[in-house]
């Protein structure tokens, strides 16, 4: 799974969608390319940005939920806390004084 989290974190356009949901979790497909045109200035079609939400998606850093006719994309960050335990434990700081 780490494998997985890293190439999906790999690509620019996927850690922007991370931002993006960071900033506002729960955005449909619509939100998430008109922020991403009008923020980043990234003119990817839904399908690329629909794709780049599947690699994220199958990676654990994303779940989708739907409501009605909508789906609705919301951040996961267990995946990443995982990895940040894997090598930042808090013993180890205390040793270091941090």
């Amino acid at each position: 799974m780490p494998d997985d989290i890293f190439k999906a974190l790999a690509d620019p356009t996927r850690r922007r969608i991370l931002d993006e949901l960071t900033e506002r979790n729960g955005q449909t497909l619509f939100e998430i390319c008109a922020r991403l045109t009008t923020k980043h200035g990234l003119g990817s079609s839904r399908q690329a940005i629909s794709q780049h939400l599947a690699v994220l998606e199958s990676a654990g850093l994303i779940r989708t939920r739907r409501q009605g006719r909508y789906k609705f994309h919301d951040l996961t960050t267990e995946p990443l806390e995982r990895i940040v335990s894997r090598w930042l434990r808090p013993e180890d700081a205390s040793e270091t004084g941090e």
